[in-house]
């Protein structure tokens, strides 16, 4: 497996500090580094750490899609793919339907027919500048048939850029084993739901192009239960039961519950409502916690992930969950991150 680190953690949004924590996570052997679009640009961040690093992969996870025309994404990626000599992994996700309508002002319909064809429209863009060819797109989405040679960048090696997707349902997955290089389960997840609803799926999506779902790499970040002492685990324990209450009030997400037969999601959603944060934790069973998070003291942690996700995943980070407006409970120093990066790959 690989094992990867994220820029969100990052106490500053600063150019020079996104920079310097990928040359960190680029010392201590991490495979790839990961942005997210939350409280800052997915894109800029990887910008800046493409001219302070050489080998680490560099990646989206995710650009929320529907945000954007397929063709501001396309400049972006390419930009960022050149800038990187071919480091760039283009993770998209579709957000929900509140966001892209009411944050984004953006419309939504399909979610899963239109990711589809926003990954078509991207490569036909790409051949489309590395070629010459006339742009010539049209699906039941976008329409692209415009392009001169004054607005298309040069041809360049980096072209085949992987495109990852994010998704929870069974359709997402099938849309990932078909048309995507890579696909971000979302951390709020099983084994089991890997098993039973992920794999199959993307061998379904898979077999309509003809390919096998062993073609698309697996990525998440593992919520981990962890801490140096008993004390750091019982906090962590309960920041990763808010954060697990967070997801399952979302009825987007509401497919592990079922699978498991938990049936605490309407009372979390209405929870929510209400902003009752720390209450939802309360709400979320132990066993709950042990089926979706690893739990083991720091110094183990790397070969628990391992254990339980070898065989399973193809790229993995650690998700450290905090309690809201309180400083983060584990922060592993440098040689704590190059023990659990070692103990990832055993």
């Amino acid at each position: 497996m690989k094992v990867d680190q994220t820029l969100q953690n990052v106490p500053s949004g600063s150019f020079l500090d996104v920079a310097d924590y990928a040359v960190k996570a680029e010392s201590l052997g991490f495979d790839g580094i990961f942005t997210a679009e939350t409280g800052h640009d997915p894109f800029l961040p990887i910008a800046a750490a493409a001219a302070r690093t050489s080998s680490i992969q560099l990646g989206t996870a995710i650009a929320v899609a529907f945000a954007r025309s397929p063709m501001t994404t396309a400049y972006t990626a390419w930009d960022l793919a050149e800038a990187t000599d071919g480091r760039m992994l283009l993770g998209l996700g579709t957000q929900i339907k509140a966001h892209i309508e009411r944050r984004f002002n953006m419309p939504w319909s399909s979610p899963g027919p239109r990711m589809r064809e926003y990954i078509a429209a991207l490569r036909a863009i790409w051949h489309s500048w590395q070629t010459g060819e006339r742009l010539a797109f049209a699906g039941d989405f976008y329409e692209f048939s415009l392009m001169t040679p004054f607005f298309a960048p040069t041809p360049m090696k980096h072209t085949d850029i992987p495109i990852y997707i994010a998704g929870v349902g069974d359709y997402m997955c099938q849309v990932a084993g078909e048309v995507a290089d890579g696909f971000h389960v979302h951390p709020f997840h099983t084994v089991r739901y890997l098993t039973d609803v992920v794999a199959p799926n993307m061998e379904k999506g898979a077999a309509r192009t003809g390919r096998s779902a062993d073609d698309v790499e697996l990525a998440t970040g593992v919520l981990v239960v962890s801490g140096r002492t008993d004390e750091q685990l019982a906090a962590s324990r309960l920041a990763t039961k808010i954060q697990i209450a967070f997801y399952a009030s979302t009825p987007a997400y509401r497919g592990v519950l079922d699978l498991h037969g938990w049936d605490f999601g309407p009372e979390l959603t209405a929870l929510s409502k209400r902003g009752e944060w720390m209450a939802m934790g309360e709400v979320v069973p132990d066993e709950v916690v042990d089926e979706i998070a690893v739990t083991a003291p720091l110094d183990s942690l790397g070969q628990a992930v391992r254990q339980k996700y070898d065989g399973r995943l193809d790229r993995v980070g650690f998700y450290f969950s905090n309690i809201p407006g309180q400083p983060p409970l584990v922060d592993p120093t440098d040689e704590e991150w190059a023990v659990l990066v070692s103990g990832v790959r055993g």
